[in-house]
């Protein structure tokens, strides 16, 4: 399919609103809300990042399934594409920060935390584009 062809694919902007507003929402349910100190000190160790890393990443995941469970069944295997999309940038954002030495008092640190709550948008942003235009 050529850019223009994906260009004039048409699909309804209600809906795509809706399910990216489900994403966002499962964004800060995942990250603010069930996310524990466990988790989010944890992943951002040196050592023993793995289990908390991969359990924030699996309520991330479970929680995308119900979404595309209610929106488009036939698509279940996103949440596998989240997770994996998830933990990729989420272990980016955790060892550029080790590597750098950032903590909250750097705004750098800040500008890395926004660069990693934008491309989890974006992510969520084509979640919802694919469970649509299926």
């Amino acid at each position: 399919m050529s850019f223009s062809e994906l260009l004039a694919i048409e699909l309804p902007l209600g809906l795509i609103i809706l399910v990216f507003i489900l994403f966002e929402i499962k964004q800060m349910l995942a990250d603010f809300v069930l996310q524990n100190s466990w988790m989010a000190g944890g992943k951002q160790s040196a050592t023993g990042w793995l289990a908390p890393m991969a359990t924030h990443c699996t309520i991330h995941a479970s929680l995308t399934l119900v979404i595309a469970l209610v929106i488009n069944p036939s698509f279940w295997w996103l949440a596998f594409v989240d997770f994996v999309v998830h933990f990729s940038i989420d272990c980016a954002k955790a060892r550029i920060g080790l590597a750098t030495g950032w903590t909250l008092e750097r705004q750098s640190f800040w500008s890395l935390f926004g660069a990693d709550q934008a491309c989890h948008s974006l992510t969520h942003l084509v979640l919802a584009l694919t469970l649509i235009a299926a």
